[in-house]
């Protein structure tokens, strides 16, 4: 690497809106994030997952022929 060119990484405070906090390396010193991995549906299991059907279901459920 090139010297004199790179950013120099210090340590990093992560602090989330649910009130997690951690720390990584980074460029800056304090970042702010909205969503981490304790708070973001994915991750806790609160994902809602919607089920689609074809066209020929939704015309069926439409019409009662189901």
């Amino acid at each position: 690497m090139k010297k004199g060119i790179h950013p120099e990484y210090v340590e990093c405070t992560v602090n989330c809106t649910c009130g997690h906090t951690f720390t990584i390396l980074s460029t800056k010193p304090n970042l702010r994030i909205e969503v981490c991995d304790k708070c973001h549906p994915f991750y806790t299991g609160k994902e809602r997952t919607i089920e689609k059907g074809g066209k020929v279901d939704k015309f069926k459920k439409k019409y009662g022929l189901a």
